[in-house]
């Protein structure tokens, strides 16, 4: 007998009827698909009844759309100016998006590869500006813009939601560089690459899935901001879906199939991003969470 058959480890097969056991736990069942089954009914019943007052006529009291039509939306977009408000969305999450990622881009950067005085404490302050609700801030906000002309006017929105989206985006991107090693930079810079086209050459591309978390959380933050919009902009034409949406409520009642209907339009853009950047948002977190 060969040596390497003497020393081969042996392995007790488990019987037929315990892998069947195993296979047929009806606790494992319970435990696992009840919970997420009540969960996604919880989720999605609101959704179901948004769509079916987007849906069904006014006036229908049906639980099932039916007939289906699409009034609401024609009211909602041509009647109410939602087409202005969904335009000024896209404006702002957009340029809010590219400037908070460019931002935290250079911000993470200097974190992960610089070691300077006082780089602790601002990791700290940055961390302690998360728990600062924005409504603090809007009376010195509003002092700021107003001095500076940019009350009424989509600007202050990109300001005011790139200011808020920085501290976590810098913080997360601090920890997705962190991950790519330096010493890759360094035979770089060897190789007579300076540091700046280094970073473009190969710290970057090795960032997308940190660029995507970072981006789609900008986006989506701005998109369903609220706040900033209502404060800082009081014109029609500069209105948000969030601001818009909240004038078809009346002050003795609401037009809750033109709401519906808004409301559905809205969550489409969100709803797309999640679905196309979803598996880079788990890898993304982990990363940036991990290292700093």
């Amino acid at each position: 007998m060969s040596a390497d058959v003497m020393t081969r480890p042996r392995t007790r097969a488990m019987p037929q009827g315990a892998r069947r056991r195993k296979r047929r736990d009806p606790g494992r069942v319970l435990r696992l698909y009840v919970p997420l089954g009540l969960y996604l009914v919880f989720t999605l019943v609101p959704f179901y009844w948004m769509l079916v007052f987007a849906l069904r006529p006014a006036g229908s009291t049906d639980p099932v759309p039916w007939p289906i039509t699409f009034e609401h939306f024609e009211t909602v977009w041509n009647d109410i100016g939602y087409a202005v408000f969904f335009k000024n969305s896209v404006i702002v999450g957009v340029w809010s998006l590219l400037v908070t990622t460019v931002i935290a881009v250079m911000g993470g950067y200097a974190l992960s590869r610089y070691r300077f005085r006082g780089r602790s404490l601002f990791m700290v302050v940055l961390l302690c500006t998360q728990f600062i609700p924005g409504a603090m801030m809007l009376i010195p906000l509003f002092s700021i813009f107003k001095s500076l002309g940019l009350i009424n006017s989509l600007a202050s929105l990109i300001v005011a939601d790139t200011v808020f989206n920085l501290p976590l985006s810098i913080i997360l991107m601090s920890g997705f560089i962190s991950a790519v090693p330096f010493t890759v930079e360094e035979a770089a810079m060897v190789d007579g690459c300076t540091r700046f086209r280094g970073f473009l050459a190969i710290v970057l591309p090795q960032l997308r899935p940190g660029l995507i978390a970072v981006g789609s959380f900008a986006f989506i933050h701005t998109w369903n901001n609220f706040l900033f919009a209502l404060m800082f902009v009081s014109k029609q034409d500069s209105f948000t879906i969030p601001v818009g949406l909240s004038y078809t409520i009346g002050e003795y009642s609401a037009d809750f199939g033109a709401l519906a209907a808004g409301g559905v339009v809205a969550a489409l853009p969100v709803v797309c991003v999640f679905a196309v950047v979803q598996r880079y948002l788990v890898h993304g977190i982990s990363a940036g969470a991990v290292k700093g």
